[in-house]
């Protein structure tokens, strides 16, 4: 439950310091107009305040009531998304989700060190597992807001690519996705619980990129988008139960 609290102070607060620099790309944005900056909600030197306070809080928190490297990789992954990803790479490479998604894919590593107290092999895997997930997830809603990414200048891979490349990296993606998540079960010492699991959602996540691939369009690209995080939910679901009902 600390860790919990923890990650929740964290992420709201790498959130709102995102949308405090981010307020202009997002009023250029249809898909983001309404957030509390663009509309006039809330004033940006309040929502910048609110960020701070709140990432400073949860790393402090997680300081005192789980552990040190929990504390620092949840700084860090704050860090990292709020000052490298935002200010940086978004608007500096089409390679901004692959090498950004390092952020979203820390929450593994934090909790994985609030119960041992370190980063092991089986810990680096999930968040490479998430980090691998996050390109296909994200360029499968990127195909659908062409216009809105084009309009706010962001270099999206479908944006300075293209539909074609853009379908073609996320059947990468997926292919190299489903491949760690079978290592992973192997890596961990799972049982056949989470391998199930794994190797039937994975196969539905190509099929749908096989779908998006053969021109499949915007159906394709949001039906893979919603069951890319389905999927990545049930991924960790299974692993929990396999842990439960095995361990």
């Amino acid at each position: 439950m600390a860790t919990l609290i923890g990650g929740v102070l964290t992420a709201g607060g790498a959130n709102s310091i995102n949308q405090f620099a981010d307020r202009e790309i997002d009023s250029r944005m249809e898909r983001t107009r309404s957030r509390p900056l663009p509309s006039g909600v809330v004033a940006p030197g309040h929502a910048a305040v609110f960020g701070v306070v709140l990432a400073v809080a949860g790393a402090v928190w997680l300081a005192l009531t789980v552990n040190a490297l929990a504390a620092v990789l949840a700084g860090g992954a704050v860090a990292f998304y709020s000052v490298v990803y935002t200010y940086y790479l978004k608007l500096a490479t089409v390679q901004n989700i692959v090498i950004g998604g390092a952020a979203g894919a820390a929450p593994p590593l934090i909790g994985w060190a609030a119960v041992t107290g370190e980063i092991s092999a089986a810990s680096a895997m999930l968040f490479l597992i998430v980090v691998v997930w996050t390109p296909p997830h994200f360029w499968a809603l990127a195909l659908g807001l062409v216009d809105d990414y084009r309009r706010a200048g962001v270099p999206m891979l479908p944006v300075v690519r293209g539909e074609d490349e853009t379908t073609r990296q996320i059947l990468r993606y997926s292919w190299l996705l489903v491949a760690l998540t079978v290592a992973f079960w192997a890596i961990a010492g799972l049982t056949l619980i989470y391998l199930s699991v794994a190797v039937a959602g994975g196969a539905i996540f190509i099929w749908l990129a096989l779908l998006l691939r053969r021109g499949g369009g915007k159906p394709a690209a949001a039906r893979l988008f919603r069951y890319s995080t389905v999927y990545l939910a049930l991924l960790f679901a299974a692993m929990l139960a396999d842990a439960l009902l095995t361990g």
